[in-house]
């Protein structure tokens, strides 16, 4: 009996490490699946607001991006990529565009548990919508002094 003591210590020290890598671990997954899911959001959002917005604004990518708001860290406008596609999804311009694609690419994850920590390139997020107004409108003078179109 006098040989064992602190037997204890040594066994709650492996299963609580133990138990605490495997916690963190689940934390972290959950982190990533949320992360993933931001991601899909912005392509969708990114694309929505393409369609309805000139070609050439410059503000598409940070709304397309929750404006600005960081929702998830080292997403940045250089990770949103706008294409203008046509009917065999070339890159188009003009009257010939059919398509929006709105790609979140070059994404990297930073995986944070105790001893496991990676960096996980994520996979392209990818939206197509089909083409609308793209900015321009038919409007009446009355809602164009209303400010009622606008695309900000």
């Amino acid at each position: 009996m006098k040989y064992q003591r602190g037997v204890y210590a040594v066994e709650f020290a492996i299963v609580g490490s133990i138990f605490l890598l495997l916690l963190f671990s689940i934390i972290e997954v959950s982190r990533l699946m949320y992360t993933y899911n931001v991601l899909h959001e912005a392509s969708r959002r990114a694309a929505r607001i393409a369609v309805v917005c000139q070609i050439g604004d410059t503000d598409i990518k940070t709304m397309g991006l929750f404006n600005g708001e960081n929702l998830i860290p080292n997403l940045t406008t250089e990770n949103l990529n706008i294409s203008y596609l046509d009917e065999s999804a070339n890159v188009a311009t003009g009257i010939d565009i059919v398509l929006v694609r709105a790609d979140i690419v070059n994404y990297q994850h930073h995986f944070l548990v105790p001893g496991l920590s990676r960096v996980i390139n994520s996979p392209t997020f990818s939206t197509y919508l089909p083409r609308e107004s793209l900015g321009v409108y038919h409007v009446n003078e009355e809602d164009l002094n209303s400010g009622f179109i606008d695309c900000n």
